[in-house]
């Protein structure tokens, strides 16, 4: 099952939130998050809040819509009553599980709850994941014509072994067909990759790598596999059945990843993300990293608005009851203090391509990054510019950057 959800103070029923949101609200972005945490398999690897059909006691997939509009309703009145500026949203995400498995007429229904609740922006960045094996032509041009904007496909490997591992039920062939429909029905394109499977090789890895380029996908998420306590991967690797990722093969494949994909035309904007220019950047997670507002709606979801933090209860059952006897789904909040937020921004800043302004930094954490540069983690011309850009190097290396950056987090 699901990993347990953070500890944390308990959240009222109505959801209301302190006057301290207000702070600095005009100059953050706005974007809703909607799960549907329904999977056809659960994976091996995988931690996600998500349910199969037989873990579906006690509601049904059929009400979900409708349930998730009610929060989004909620949603709006919450921000309005605390005062907060009205704010269209500039980024829709729907994630899973695997948020296909609903008709596509209840996502639809579920964006225009969105649309209705806050208003959706002019050129805002429309995007549902979506498994290789769950979309049609008709399914992606259904939701082209709601006003989705963008597909992300659930690749993860061109490997028919290395899916077997993990679990995944597609056929590899199926990608170019996804995305030629994807295409058809004027959607833009990313695909994600998983590296380090037990039993995958460099080679293996090269193969999915150069399937993928060959699609001419807009963006491109490279992973490394993490093994999750709590999983069948984990118990499977426990018991000795298979083998643990090899750290140091990761990092090549890494390094692979980087040199392929730059050749190919993409660029590094994120420690895993690529993308055919700034414009194909994946905006809805470029504001969970630079610390916007969004509202997370579903079982599992996270929020946060102005420095308040909170996550739904996990399980769609009492999600339902929940929402159905007009309260809110939160389980649990925080309020960060300033502290908190000064370490998180570094934490998510500096993983982005010129994310990181220097001069943003204390003095302590200035006087470090010479000694980064000259370790060959932080690329130096841009910290001439002014900003941190981590190198290839620096990436496979994220959090020790951040431990120099913030020495007291040790």
């Amino acid at each position: 099952m699901p990993s347990a959800l953070p500890l944390a103070d308990p959240a009222p029923l109505d959801g209301l939130l302190p006057a301290s949101v207000l702070e600095g609200a005009s100059t953050r972005d706005f974007g809703v998050y909607l799960h549907v945490p329904f999977c056809r398999v659960r994976c091996g690897y995988c931690d996600f809040n998500t349910y199969t059909a037989e873990e579906l006691r006690g509601t049904k997939r059929s009400d979900y819509a409708s349930q998730a509009a009610i929060e989004v309703e909620l949603g709006a009145r919450v921000l309005e009553q605390a005062g907060l500026p009205r704010r269209e949203a500039t980024t829709v995400f729907f994630g899973g599980g695997t948020p296909t498995l609903l008709p596509a007429s209840d996502l639809v229904s579920m964006f225009d709850a969105v649309r209705s609740a806050w208003g959706v922006a002019e050129g805002a960045e429309v995007t549902t994941e979506a498994n290789p094996d769950s979309v049609d032509l008709d399914y992606l041009r259904t939701l082209k014509r709601a006003g989705f904007t963008r597909v992300s496909f659930g690749m993860q490997s061109a490997v028919p072994h290395v899916l077997a591992t993990l679990e995944r039920t597609h056929d590899p062939e199926r990608i170019p067909l996804v995305v030629q429909w994807a295409r058809e029905a004027g959607l833009d394109v990313s695909l994600d990759l998983i590296y380090g499977t037990p039993g995958e090789s460099l080679d293996d890895w090269r193969r999915s790598l150069e399937h993928a380029i060959a699609q001419n996908p807009d963006h491109l998420s490279a992973y490394a596999l993490i093994v999750e306590d709590g999983t069948k991967l984990a118990r499977q690797i426990r018991r000795g059945e298979v083998s643990q990722p090899d750290d140091d093969l990761e990092a090549d494949m890494y390094e692979l990843a980087d040199r392929m994909l730059t050749d190919a035309g993409f660029e590094w904007y994120e420690v895993s993300n690529w993308a055919r220019g700034a414009e194909h950047a994946s905006r809805h997670n470029l504001a969970y990293w630079r610390g916007h507002d969004w509202w997370g709606v579903g079982p599992g979801a996270h929020s946060h608005v102005g420095g308040v933090r909170w996550w739904n209860v996990k399980h769609p059952a009492a999600y339902a009851d929940r929402v159905l006897a007009g309260h809110s789904p939160a389980a649990g909040r925080e309020t960060l203090d300033a502290q908190t937020r000064r370490t998180e921004s570094i934490l998510l800043l500096s993983r982005i391509r010129d994310g990181l302004v220097i001069a943003d930094l204390d003095a302590g954490a200035r006087s470090a990054v010479a000694g980064l540069i000259a370790d060959g983690l932080v690329d130096g011309a841009a910290a001439v510019r002014g900003s941190i850009v981590l190198t290839v190097r620096g990436r496979l290396l994220a959090d020790a950057v951040v431990r120099r950056l913030l020495p007291e987090s040790d």
